[in-house]
């Protein structure tokens, strides 16, 4: 258990951002411009922590000039996201990102290309997120590094009203923030698998939302997979494009770098190991490799493996709702939920508007993140600007795992973690679904989650995390069950087509009781195809 014998640390701000990751960053930024105080609570090191910092972003960039070009990577996004897609919302992001991306250049040094013209496309994750870090003080944000939030506060009327946490730098001990609105940046997750940068990425923005009432969406889309050497973290993917695979015995493998080459490896993954050679990288790239990507290389090297010569073993990694699309349902055009006061950004925040029911990683995420950033600080400042005087009580909204409804007893969070794993890596669980494998998921997820939050009450940062990993988990199995079809990341073994039917939106909720309903379905859609499903 956590404790400190130091008194409560109490602090006030217009607003609370969760989060210092690059969605995190720019809703600080953003509200601070617009005359907000600022406070930045971050449970790593705002700068260093989450999946951006360990990777290399590209932002979804296309010039407003010509107009034609929009229109033609917008129109192409959306018949690729398969219905779920909104064009309103994909050029909000491509219209924001090209106007505020560049304003980092007193920070950072965007790179050059060939012809002369500024590349603000492309960044590296590390300088980037350091950047971000001096933008943010630049602005006069409070930064609370090492300090996880642990639930939020709510007023007499349900609105938030700021938030509860430890200061892990000093003791552990315990901090309140009292704040006119807030603004949940904490990322998404990976269900602890080995994706590059995730490790503390455990799903607390989502559980802290539904908390205090808010609902999910998406959560089906969860069952993205990102190619790694075997026994790496090493999950940047570009240099696979090139490649070619084989099985154990040296017999080639047909994967063909597409949309459905994840699928085929995987199922070769099944039948046994699979190896994989870069011999078709182009010279240019092998040259500049170390300096597009410096880490990708560094895993081989470690080895003493020449990857363009030498044969290397490579698995898949779960991104869960990473580079999957899942997260707090967006309820308008400021990155609002349903919940007054409370705002979400980036990877907290479900990403269908902008992906559709595919993958978002890469330029679409990360344009989102700094996007629904900017779009949630603002308003973020503006709610909070109404809310200065209304001086009330708060209520804490915590529960799994920090205030149990039966007798308190320990609860192994170690064999917790390895439950929800087990559910949500395996390929014959969460990529290729049936509802037998659904139900028998669900049916684990369900005894766990009783006893964590029956149970649960040590009050550790880990137990949290861990009830947010199984909720999290939860949502995903119960709106995978509910979604009878295929259609995008979600593959369904008994349900293989789309469904015309089901092209709408599903949004999960509860925590006792889990709850999926659909969102503003479209005319085709029989409600009598969803149900609750636990």
């Amino acid at each position: 258990m956590v404790s400190s014998s130091l008194e409560e640390l109490s602090i006030t701000a217009d607003v609370l951002i969760v989060g210092g990751g690059m969605a995190g960053a720019w809703a600080a930024v953003s509200a601070a411009q617009a005359g907000a105080r600022v406070v930045l609570a971050d449970k790593g090191y705002c700068g260093t922590s989450g999946v951006t910092a360990a990777a290399g972003p590209g932002h979804w960039w296309v010039p407003p000039d010509p107009p034609t070009a929009r229109d033609a990577v917008v129109a192409n996004r959306v018949a690729a996201g398969l219905g779920l897609g909104e064009a309103e919302w994909m050029y909000r992001i491509l219209d924001q990102t090209w106007r505020t991306l560049p304003t980092l250049a007193p920070s950072y040094k965007f790179g050059v290309d060939d012809e002369g013209r500024v590349n603000y496309r492309a960044v590296r994750g590390p300088e980037y997120m350091r950047a971000l870090r001096q933008h943010v003080l630049n602005h006069g944000v409070t930064i609370l590094d090492h300090s996880p939030v642990i639930e939020l506060l709510a007023r007499a009327d349900g609105s938030i009203g700021g938030a509860r946490g430890q200061r892990r730098q000093d003791g552990g001990r315990a901090y309140r923030i009292e704040a006119g609105a807030v603004v949940l940046a904490a990322g998404g997750t990976s269900f602890l698998s080995h994706l590059l940068g995730s490790r503390t990425n455990t799903g607390d923005g989502y559980l802290m939302a539904a908390e205090a009432g808010a609902e999910l969406s998406g959560m089906e889309f969860t069952a993205a997979y990102t190619i790694a050497p075997a026994h790496s973290t090493m999950t940047r993917s570009m240099a696979y494009a090139f490649a070619t695979y084989s099985d154990a015995d040296g017999n080639e493998l047909d994967l063909p770098f597409g949309p459905d080459q994840t699928v085929r490896l995987a199922r070769a993954l099944q039948r046994g190991p699979v190896y994989c050679l870069l011999d078709r990288l182009p010279d240019d790239i092998k040259v500049r490799l170390h300096t597009i990507s410096p880490n990708v290389p560094l895993v081989f090297d470690r080895w003493g493996v020449d990857p363009y010569r030498d044969r290397f073993e490579v698995t898949l990694h779960n991104d869960g709702t990473i580079r999957g699309i899942g997260g707090v349902r967006v309820h308008d055009l400021d990155c609002a939920t349903s919940v007054p006061g409370l705002f979400v950004a980036g990877d907290n925040a479900s990403r269908e508007k902008v992906a559709g029911a595919i993958s978002g990683g890469g330029n679409v995420n990360s344009a989102w993140a700094l996007s629904s950033g900017t779009f949630a600080g603002r308003a973020a400042a503006r709610v909070a600007r109404g809310t200065k005087a209304r001086l009330t009580e708060l209520r804490p909204l915590g529960r799994a795992g920090l205030r149990p409804r039966g007798l308190p007893k320990a609860v192994d969070v170690a064999s917790a973690r390895d439950v929800v794993r087990a559910q949500m890596h395996p390929f014959d669980k969460n990529l290729f679904r049936t509802e037998k494998g659904l139900t028998e998921s669900a049916r684990v997820l369900e005894d766990l989650w009783r006893e964590v939050a029956n149970h649960g009450q040590d009050g550790s940062i880990a137990l949290r995390e861990t009830a947010a990993l199984l909720a999290t988990a939860r949502w995903s199995v119960a709106t995978a069950a509910a979604r009878k079809e295929s259609r995008g990341l979600h593959r369904r073994e008994d349900y293989p087509a789309r469904d015309p039917q089901l092209a709408g939106r599903l949004l999960s909720s509860g925590l006792d009781q889990v709850r999926v309903a659909l969102d503003r379905p479209s005319a085709s859609v029989r409600p009598d195809q969803l149900e609750a499903v636990s």
